[in-house]
C-alpha cells in the first residue's frame, strides 16, 4: 500500500504543480498588491479551469500524503514523495517548453539518486 501512497502523491503533486504554472501563465503576472485588486484576482483564479484543477490535484496529494504517513515514516515519505521533482523538470522542459539547464537536470539526477537511497 505504501508505494500505491507513493505513487498518487507522485502524479497528483506533479499534476497539480504544473496545471497550477499553466493556469498563473494564462493569467498573467500579479502586478497590484492592493486589497480590491488581490480580490479581484482571487475571483478571477477561482474562475481559472487550470488552477481549480490544481486546487483539486493538490487535495488529492495532500490526503494520500496523510494517508502515506499512516503505514510509513516520514524520513521514508519525503525522500521517496521527492521524485516529483525530477517529473516536474521533464514536464516543464518538454510540456511548458520551459528552458531546463544542465545544472537543472543535475540537481533532478541527484534527487533520483536520493529516491533510491531512501527507497533500498
Amino acid at each position: 500500500m505504501t508505494w500505491i501512497y507513493i505513487a498518487v502523491i507522485v502524479l497528483a503533486t506533479t499534476a497539480g504543480e504544473v496545471m497550477q504554472a499553466m493556469g498563473m501563465r494564462r493569467h498573467g503576472e500579479i502586478r497590484d498588491f492592493r486589497p480590491n485588486a488581490l480580490g479581484r484576482v482571487a475571483a478571477a483564479l477561482a474562475r481559472n479551469r487550470f488552477v481549480i484543477a490544481s486546487v483539486a490535484a493538490m487535495a488529492v496529494s495532500f490526503f494520500a500524503y496523510m494517508a502515506l504517513l499512516t503505514v510509513a515514516e516520514l524520513s521514508f515519505a519525503v525522500p521517496a514523495t521527492a521524485v516529483t521533482y525530477v517529473l516536474e523538470t521533464i514536464l516543464a522542459k518538454y510540456f511548458l517548453k520551459e528552458r531546463v539547464t544542465a545544472l537543472r537536470w543535475a540537481g533532478a539526477g541527484l534527487v533520483v539518486c536520493g529516491v533510491v537511497l531512501v527507497s533500498l
